[in-house]
């Protein structure tokens, strides 16, 4: 498994923490998840059938402006 740190911004309250995690858990093979709205970051553990592309496809197509971190 992989680990993506991601940045992410409006993620304003628990609905909308909700809807990004179901957003990235619909893809295939992730792992953990873990969503800090308070520092505007997301971790996601994945495997090797999915690519940071695609996560960052899934963040944008929920409605959320995501870059990876450094």
């Amino acid at each position: 498994m992989q680990n993506l740190l991601l940045n992410i911004t409006g993620l304003s309250d628990e609905h909308s923490v909700r809807t990004l995690a179901n957003a990235i858990q619909d893809l295939p093979n992730i792992g953990h998840l873990e969503i800090s709205p308070e520092k505007g970051e997301v971790s996601v553990e994945h495997g090797q059938f999915v690519s940071p592309e695609d996560i960052l496809q899934a963040v944008a197509d929920a409605g959320f402006a995501a870059e990876i971190a450094d």
